[in-house]
């Protein structure tokens, strides 16, 4: 018997039906059938956009959209069947999650009389491509997970844009106030600066004001072109590499229970090699055949000495 709660064992109804939905979901005509819905549910969306073609094709188009419905609904329904002997798996995965918030969402009714949420919502369904394209899963989880990364990046591209946008202003703004005569258009010059489109003749209209005006837009380029934008890669590329081993081993390994103390484990696992020496001993003793004198010598006679 093993301490704790006892374990709630799925019932033969829940353990069948739960079987017969895993058969359908794991299916290779089950993916590409649900994959091609997501691609004719964008196909509407982009027919909707022409105004002539939705006025004429209307009720067809609604018609699709209500297949499309139909099938996302089914298609969530088997995904909640084939977890019924583990519903809590179903819940642990965040695209189950992402698919069963956005198929909820159609039928909630302050949202389907919004005609640009429910556009929205329905646009969110071409994101579940990924479920089926690994790579385009990767290079999202990647993203999310360089988030951190990404703002503690804008917050310095921001005060080193501030910080230019203000020397900007006091160098060029008599002189160039088109793009310097505030601090929201040097903010906005600099920003379209840092691609170097246009750097050229930013160069040449600084010169005509100072020669100091090259050490401004040199060290500019090389803070905001070089070293930003390659720190912002460096920090997509690290992301993307943990997604990918994500990706590759899912299941972390299990660390050993913090219940028990370091020494009792050291103890157990020299138990453990100790019994392990006296199986294998045990083991070479039973294979040999002692001989009659040995036997004779190993077992003690029954008289004592005298």
């Amino acid at each position: 018997m093993t301490d704790g709660a006892p374990t709630m064992r799925p019932t033969p109804l829940r353990a069948s039906t739960a079987q017969w939905c895993r058969t359908i979901t794991e299916a290779r005509w089950f993916a590409v059938t649900v994959f091609c819905l997501i691609l004719a549910n964008a196909a509407l969306l982009g027919m909707e956009t022409y105004s002539g073609l939705a006025t004429v094709w209307r009720g067809r188009l609604g018609l699709a959209e209500a297949i499309c419905v139909a099938g996302f609904t089914a298609e969530i329904l088997l995904r909640l069947g084939a977890h019924a002997d583990r519903p809590r798996d179903f819940f642990r995965d965040p695209w189950n999650l992402f698919d069963l918030a956005v198929v909820l969402s159609t039928f909630v009714p302050v949202v389907r009389e919004n005609t640009t949420v429910l556009r929205l919502l329905r646009l969110a369904r071409v994101l579940r491509t990924a479920r089926f394209l690994p790579q385009l899963r990767i290079v999202l989880v990647a993203v999310g997970r360089s988030l951190p990364g990404t703002v503690s990046f804008l917050l310095v591209g921001t005060l080193l844009l501030y910080l230019y946008a203000m020397v900007g202003w006091v160098l060029f703004a008599h002189h160039d106030p088109e793009h310097y005569g505030s601090v929201g258009r040097a903010v906005l010059t600099l920003f379209l600066l840092m691609t170097l489109d246009g750097i050229t003749d930013a160069v040449h209209a600084g010169l005509e004001v100072s020669r100091w005006s090259l050490l401004y837009y040199a060290s500019y380029v090389l803070l905001a072109s070089f070293v930003l934008v390659n720190v912002l890669i460096g920090v997509v590329l690290t992301s993307l590499e943990e997604a990918r081993h994500m990706e590759q081993d899912p299941s972390p390994p299990t660390p050993p229970p913090a219940s028990v103390p370091v020494a009792q484990q050291a103890l157990l696992e020299r138990v453990i090699i100790a019994r392990r020496a006296l199986d294998d001993l045990e083991r070479e003793l039973a294979g040999a055949s002692p001989t009659s004198s040995d036997t004779e010598r190993a077992v003690p006679s029954s008289g004592g000495d005298t």
